[in-house]
């Protein structure tokens, strides 16, 4: 048998009048050297959906539920509703351009970090590959950039300056959760910062640039909201709890381990339910919000049972729209149904 010759793939590449392939190991990266980023060869090009998605809409349900809550608990102040519309719509402005402003920055940021190459969830813009770091940072803070020129605006309407303050605190917040060189979000800070700025501020802030003070029920409001955010967070960590423990990211979930978080999302499923009771006794048609259960009781047994990415998927839709949906409807029952607020 004749004894098989070994081929050069540098010969054969000659022959074929081709160079050799070289490796591609590293390609992928951005400037800061981390994975994402840069456009490959697989990757199909970004359009106008894949920005869209980027925006992750589906979250902006939880920045329009506190604007909601506190504008309903201003109502109980005011003589009418619509007494301070515009301020109403400029807080929601804000909160808006917040959250897809955030949405963006996390994008960049764990994208650069190559948090997102062990994702299991919807894929990312920088980390998939589609979009290049710079512009998704630019997109992120041309939206940091709307929600401070509505806010100097609400600010300037309601005469309170003071508050040009807290608004700066949020931006930073928006933006050190993943980005910086420690991001709290790495250290199980991401909840804490999450029921302030997406509940407790919102909501207050929301009815303070309407009244000049903040009520009992923005309060226990900003509460049941905050909690609403924290098991929107805490459902999206426990899907990516073991990809985020590889990637250094050290969220709650990797510290509470499998079965802490998933109790974790039921405590906080929870509260926002136990707080109707206090808005029940005291303005009777918010006891119509326990309607919302329809959606929180099969949002925990989904979390409970859940072992794949796509029911956590589910189990984060269905939490969102439990969030909206309640939000929408105390401010509804408090604007146009409750009386004078029992507290000031």
């Amino acid at each position: 048998m004749a004894k098989q010759q070994r081929m050069d793939p540098r010969r054969t590449d000659r022959a074929r009048g081709t160079t050799p392939s070289k490796p591609t190991q590293g390609k992928n990266r951005g400037k800061s050297g981390h994975p994402g980023g840069r456009l490959t060869s697989e990757a199909r090009p970004a359009t106008l959906g894949t920005w869209i998605a980027g925006a992750r809409p589906q979250t902006l349900l939880l920045a329009i539920a506190p604007v909601a809550v506190g504008t309903g608990a201003a109502s109980l102040d005011l003589p009418s509703w619509h007494t301070h519309w515009v301020r109403a719509v400029l807080a929601l402005i804000v909160a808006l351009a917040l959250q897809i402003a955030v949405n963006y920055a996390n994008d960049y940021s764990d994208g650069v970090r190559g948090t997102d190459k062990n994702r299991v969830g919807p894929a990312r813009l920088v980390g998939s590959g589609r979009v290049k770091p710079r512009a998704v940072l630019t997109v992120a803070l041309v939206f940091f950039g709307i929600a401070a020129v509505a806010g100097v605006i609400l600010v300037w309407r309601s005469g309170e300056w003071w508050l040009l303050a807290v608004g700066a605190v949020c931006i930073a917040a928006g933006w050190f959760y993943t980005g910086g060189k420690r991001p709290y979000g790495y250290y199980a800070l991401g909840e804490v910062a999450v029921f302030l700025f997406f509940g407790i501020v919102p909501v207050a802030g929301t009815m303070y640039t309407q009244t000049g003070t903040v009520n009992l029920e923005a309060w226990l409001g900003g509460v049941a909201i905050g909690a609403f955010a924290c098991a929107v967070l805490v459902v999206n960590n426990l899907r990516d709890r073991e990809q985020d423990a590889v990637s250094r990211k050290r969220t709650l979930a990797v510290f509470l381990g499998n079965r802490g978080t998933r109790a974790l999302y039921v405590v906080l499923m929870l509260v926002p339910l136990a707080l109707l009771a206090f808005y029940a006794i005291f303005y009777p048609l918010a006891g119509f919000v326990y309607f919302d259960a329809l959606l929180v009781l099969p949002a925990i047994l989904i979390v409970i049972l859940a072992k794949t990415a796509p029911e956590y998927v589910t189990a984060l839709k269905v939490t969102l729209f439990a969030a909206f949906l309640y939000g929408i409807g105390l401010g509804a029952s408090l604007a146009f149904w409750g009386p004078p607020s029992i507290g000031g």
